[in-house]
Order: C-alpha cells, then structure tokens, then sequence
C-alpha cells in the first residue's frame, strides 16, 4: 500500500501546485477575483484545474478501492497513469486546448481500469 500512497500524495501536490498555476496565471494576466474571464491563458489554466478536480471525484475513491480489493501494485501504477495523462493533459491544454486528447485518454482510461479493478476486486 506504500505505493497508493506515494501515487495518491503525488497526484495531491500535483493538484496543489495547478492552484498555484491558477494563482499565478491570475497575477500575471490581470484578472481580479472574483472574475473567471478575461484572459485566455488564466482560462486555460483554470479550466485544467476544474478539470481536475472533477476528475479526482473518480480518481481517489477507484484508486484506494482498487488497491483494497484488487491489488495495491496494479492500483499504483494506474494511479501514477492518471498522474502522467493529467501532466500531458495539462500541458497540452494551456498551450493549445485541441491538443489536450491524449493526457485526457490516459486519465480518462486509468480511471476506468481503476474502477474495474475495483469491481473485480469486490465481486471475485
């Protein structure tokens, strides 16, 4: 279970610093809160960390679900998937929103794996 953790801390810090992103794409372009709009990159890079966070609603549950009724390795590695799509996701998002299909196919994939680890894990 080490490595859920490790996995689940990374992927919390990673979260973490897309608020400081925000933050700091806020300061950078001008847009005074409470404003959501204004600036296309502070947009952007909003909406990365919106998306993220709706993610992590499946993410967190299936991936400790997994590793409890499946196999902690099998959810790590997952996990650390997820971790690697949101990166590229992010990345590609910011810098040109059409781009952003494959970080969004990893998560989007690990999450369902997750779940059906999850799922085997509490059936079988």
């Amino acid at each position: 279970m080490t490595y859920v953790v490790l996995v689940t801390v990374l992927i919390l810090f990673h979260y973490t610093y897309m608020g400081y992103q925000v933050g700091m794409a806020r300061g950078k372009s001008g847009v005074k809160a409470p404003k959501m709009t204004g600036d296309e990159t502070f947009e952007r890079t909003l909406r990365v960390q919106l998306n993220t966070m709706e993610q992590l609603i499946v993410t967190l549950p299936a991936l400790w679900m997994c590793a409890v009724y499946f196999n902690p390795l099998v959810a790590a590695i997952l996990g650390f998937a997820f971790f690697v799509g949101r990166v590229i996701y992010g990345i590609a998002y910011i810098k040109d929103p059409s781009t952003r299909t494959l970080g969004m196919t990893i998560g989007f994939l690990a999450n369902i794996l997750l779940l059906l680890g999850a799922v085997v894990g509490v059936v079988l």
